[in-house]
């Protein structure tokens, strides 16, 4: 097997990515794939770091457009993001790979807190680190989450997990003829508004240079081939 190209990554899941086949909630066959995927990448000598959404239950700004406070529908998304933590836990855990969960907010009975020093001892000792609760604070994605612990716990890359190959021109469901970029400026990315991530999460990654790899998680083998160095989806830099 090539050598690996990156000797730490932290993977960002929607938790839209967990649906699978479902209206709501998780898929078991979706988010058992994902961890036989992670263990692969795993066994390859890389430090692996995941933060997970939670829309696949709650969503935070859309709770509050149905007339919740915002700042009581985002902690009900970080509480759904951390279900979603405990149910890849689990998933990693039955292909015998050990994982943590780190959550933001405190939850001591189901987690433990997340303490940077902490988090990257796990890494160090082969473990996979799956990190709740977003920042801990409302008006923030689990993008913005992504790219400060990314940087956090000095990840090499960080890749973004989508249903689709990468960063198009336009959404390739609707325009048939979109085109995908193979690589990106961070300016690109915000100037275009291509939705890639958030706006805090791009400028964070771009002020701190941190290069984001965005992939369709539902290739099989995607992710080994990232970290191998092949070019899969687009790379914003």
């Amino acid at each position: 097997m090539a050598e690996a190209s990156y000797q730490r990554i932290l993977l960002k899941l929607s938790g839209e990515a967990l649906l699978g086949d479902e209206d709501y909630g998780i898929d078991p066959v979706i988010i058992g794939r994902i961890a036989s995927e992670i263990r692969e990448v795993l066994n390859t000598g890389v430090q692996i770091a995941i933060v997970i959404g939670g829309g696949n239950i709650f969503r935070g700004a859309g709770l509050a457009q149905s007339g919740i406070d915002r700042v009581t529908g985002d902690h009900m998304g970080m509480l759904a993001t951390l279900m979603n933590s405990l149910a890849l836990q689990d998933a990693m855990e039955r292909v015998d790979v050990d994982a943590r969960v780190m959550s933001a907010i405190s939850v001591h009975d189901v987690c433990e807190d997340y303490i940077r020093r902490r988090a990257t001892r796990h890494l160090e000792k082969g473990r996979v680190v799956i990190i709740a609760g977003g920042t801990g604070n409302p008006f923030f994605t689990t993008d913005t989450a992504a790219a400060l612990r990314a940087i956090e716990i000095g990840a090499d890359i960080v890749l973004k997990a989508t249903k689709v190959d990468g960063v198009f021109s336009a959404d390739p469901n609707i325009v048939a003829d979109a085109q995908l970029y193979d690589c990106l400026t961070y300016d690109q990315v915000i100037e275009g508004k291509l939705g890639v991530m958030d706006a805090n999460a791009i400028v964070l990654c771009r002020d701190q240079g941190m290069p984001i790899r965005v992939f369709n998680v539902f290739g099989s083998g995607n992710m080994m081939q990232i970290v191998k160095g092949g070019k899969v989806g687009t790379l914003v830099r």
